[in-house]
């Protein structure tokens, strides 16, 4: 057989398909384009206003500096890890009941977790020896602590030491963190746990006690998660978890403590949510961010300019209707932020939301890390994003936008002063009302709640209202105006909750199809759809002779709500005639905005549903008529 060159099969392959400019794609999609607008059709913008192209080539990457540095390398946009992309698989646990919070630490070790999370703020007064019972038979050779105890940090962080020592234990061998946050308890309650200066004074003593004694342990977070759960934007979260990083900088050097000391037992907690490349980008993003920050505070000291990275499945986007979507949102997430390179993950279980986790849905949030691990390989690869002219050109955009807003922060004064003075508020505020406009008018989707929901599915006795709906949190020493976490289905649960509490009935929707087949038959699935958000039992029908035919259908079906659904040539006279013969023994709705929409409302039809209706304000209104509280 005649041998192969190699060398030369690769020349001819790449002769064969020459490099193509930027400009010449350019040419070629305009021409395609025939004149439309390339910006309407072609480009999308992020919730950041940040352009996202059809198309990324080589040219995009050119103004960028850090593409040839290697993973373990300052500015650490490809992360740390230089062999794989090793992550912890953590699991949170809220400990009301010691022994019981043991054994679900120990059965979730067993099944792959590598680090666990004890949330101790439900306990109550939490003695000495409940908490050194807690820890005892964890293996901390290969399992990481996160104990969460907000204000009680510093006595946690006692406890933890002292029991060390009677188990004899190295404390040096110790990994996890601590959930001491005053400046994301300012954001949360509107105040510090005690006072900004108590509470900075206490950060310096964990600070000194990590430094002395707990090499390997963080015990500063940075909440920036908040603010994802809070419908805040990608470049917002980067911006405000950056400005709160600087602040306790700032602080803390002043308190004597090196930059370098502060870095290492700091640890920066990121919502991941559901956009994907952006998500990939955002953890990348934050690396090159804090890098950027840190020499400003020790450039000699760049190579410590790393921070560790816990991802946090978002809040925002779940969901209490058709709960088991939330599997595949948490799945989406997980693959993001393990692709971005965090260093540990938190994928919280799907019905957490709206009840006490059970062992169904811990185990389902721990194997879809197991899963991405040791089947899908996710921890194979340093860096898997690297080089992707799409990624790498939305990083640099985070990261430009990102700075950009913390710099306006810091203009007024830092984190704190800008939180107080109310600006940090007011700029998530107008992106959360923005964002749940877009979810009340479908422009958002929530699948399963906004879109193509299961009218017949019932959750109010699986609902747990105070884990649903919390209050916000209470705070005697309040000096500014909190965030109020929200998830973007809320408002369309709540609907549906009061149509499930109704106590007479289930509304009834009947489908009225007359006329041009394509027509109503599109038109009765977008109603049915419409009405099914807020609950309603849905009555659909292939089609009807005539008005009266129809008409004498829903009211023998006891409808509440009649639609209309025909084409805009037809509504002028089968509208009408539906009014007409139903006189006021339900409520006519006409689907689409149909021509002659005026006329109708002349004789009478005023209710109309169609692609631009605020779907979450209109199906209120008619709660409201039909006298649902």
């Amino acid at each position: 057989m005649p041998t192969i060159d190699m060398e030369e099969q690769h020349e001819k392959l790449f002769t064969a398909f020459p490099p193509v400019s930027a400009a010449n794609w350019e040419t070629q999609i305009r021409a395609d384009l025939k004149g439309a607008d390339y910006e309407k059709k072609l480009i999308r913008k992020s919730l950041d206003n940040i352009r996202i192209k059809p198309y990324y080539t080589a040219e995009d990457l050119k103004e960028l500096e850090y593409l040839n540095q290697l993973p373990g390398e300052f500015p650490y946009v490809r992360g740390g890890k230089t062999a794989g992309n090793s992550w912890e698989i953590r699991q949170d646990f809220r400990v009301l009941d010691i022994e019981a919070a043991r054994q679900k630490v120990k059965m979730a070790v067993e099944r792959g977790v590598t680090s666990v999370g004890l949330d101790l703020t439900a306990k109550g007064d939490l003695y000495y020896h409940d908490f050194r019972k807690l820890i005892t038979g964890i293996d901390f050779n290969n399992t990481s602590i996160n104990l969460l105890s907000g204000e009680y940090s510093p006595d946690i962080l006692d406890y933890l030491l002292k029991a060390l020592a009677e188990l004899n234990i190295q404390s040096t061998a110790i990994r996890g963190s601590l959930d001491y946050d005053p400046l994301g308890h300012l954001t949360l309650s509107g105040g510090f746990y005690r006072s900004e200066q108590d509470d900075f004074s206490d950060a310096d003593k964990l600070l000194l006690s990590a430094e002395n004694e707990l090499p390997d342990f963080r015990v500063l977070a940075v909440n920036s998660h908040l603010f994802s759960d809070s419908g805040a934007s990608t470049v917002q979260e980067l911006a405000f978890g950056l400005a709160m990083i600087a602040e306790y900088l700032v602080k803390l050097t002043d308190q004597k403590h090196n930059a370098t000391a502060i870095a290492k037992h700091l640890q920066w907690n990121l919502g991941t949510g559901s956009d994907y490349f952006i998500e990939i980008a955002k953890i990348r993003a934050a690396r090159l961010l804090f890098s950027g920050l840190f020499s400003a505070f020790d450039n000699a000291q760049q190579h410590n300019a790393q921070v560790f990275i816990h991802s946090v499945t978002t809040n925002w986007n779940k969901t209490i209707y058709d709960p088991n979507v939330n599997m595949l949102r948490l799945t989406t997430e997980a693959m993001a932020a393990i692709l971005g390179g965090c260093n540990s993950l938190l994928v919280k279980p799907y019905d957490s939301l709206y009840k006490e986790q059970g062992d169904f849905s811990e185990r389902m949030a721990r194997n879809i890390q197991n899963i991405l691990k040791e089947e899908s390989h996710f921890d194979r690869v340093a860096d898997p994003a690297a080089g992707s002219y799409y990624i790498e050109s939305i990083t640099h955009s985070l990261v430009e936008s990102a700075w950009n807003l913390f710099l306006k922060v810091d203009e007024q004064g830092g984190y704190s002063q800008a939180f107080i003075d109310g600006f940090i508020g007011q700029e998530i505020g107008k992106t959360t009302s923005n964002r749940l406009e877009m979810v009340a008018s479908r422009r958002e989707v929530l699948l399963g709640t906004n879109e193509f929901p299961d009218f017949s599915e019932e959750m109010i006795g699986e609902v747990d209202a105070d884990i649903a709906f919390p209050n916000s949190m209470i705070n005697h020493n309040k000096i500014a105006t909190p965030i109020t976490p929200i998830r973007a289905a809320e408002g369309f649960e709540k609907l549906r909750l009061q149509t499930e509490k109704n106590e007479v009935s289930r509304p009834r929707v009947f489908m009225l199809t007359y006329g041009n087949l394509a027509m109503r038959l599109a038109r009765s699935q977008f109603s049915g759809n419409f009405f099914a958000c807020a609950g309603y039992e849905i009555i659909d029908n292939l089609g009807f002779q005539s008005a009266k035919e129809g008409v004498e259908a829903a009211l023998q079906a006891k409808a509440d709500i009649i639609v209309v659904c025909s084409s805009d040539e037809e509504y002028p006279a089968i509208a009408p005639a539906v009014a007409d013969l139903v006189n006021g023994k339900a409520m006519v709705v006409v689907a689409g905005a149909p021509a002659c929409m005026e006329e109708l409302k002349q004789k009478g039809i005023t209710g109309f549903i169609h692609v631009h209706s605020n779907v979450l304000e209109t199906l209120k209104s008619f709660h409201a008529k039909l006298g649902i509280a």
